[in-house]
């Protein structure tokens, strides 16, 4: 288009519209993506025994904390000559790895395992089963002959076990 002088209009320009249209808006600024928020995994998880550890001191120890098992956890027992001699005793070494804390105690260990009482090992190889399988060893599946659905438990009768 060519510019005419002030006051004058363009010949292209139709009556009462300018030549020139107005500037244009700024395009609006996108807001910024809001943070991914990443959840933070949990690998510790506190417990009660329903006895509780007794010590030489006679100090029960029932509050405790266990982490999550890494595959080294399940292997390095099997190299162990108790396990092997005798599979039992797999739990107990499995156990003395992956529980953190207990009560006051400074650490623990399979020797501090072994000697709960058996109810406390039950309870300790369930929550290991179900914090490491998040949260249950429970699947739910379908009859297949009349198609009902029902749960199956899938932990094994030891730890390590599937």
């Amino acid at each position: 288009m060519r510019r005419t002088s002030a006051g004058t209009r363009s010949a292209a320009a139709p009556s009462g519209i300018p030549d020139q249209l107005p500037p244009a808006a700024p395009a609006p600024v996108p807001e910024p993506a809001p943070p991914v928020r990443q959840e933070k995994l949990r690998t510790e998880f506190p417990f009660e025994l329903p006895r509780g550890y007794v010590d030489d001191s006679d100090v029960v120890h029932k509050h405790g904390v266990m982490r999550l098992s890494t595959a080294r956890d399940e292997l390095v027992p099997l190299r162990d000559v108790r396990v092997q001699e005798n599979p039992a005793y797999l739990s107990v070494v499995l156990l003395g790895r992956v529980i953190t804390q207990l009560g006051t105690l400074s650490m623990v260990h399979d020797g501090i395992v072994e000697n709960m009482f058996a109810s406390d090992l039950a309870f300790l190889q369930d929550f290991y089963r179900q914090i490491n399988a998040e949260g249950h060893t429970r699947a739910a599946v379908h009859c297949p002959h009349c198609s009902e659905p029902f749960e199956v438990e899938l932990g094994g009768s030891r730890l390590g076990e599937s």
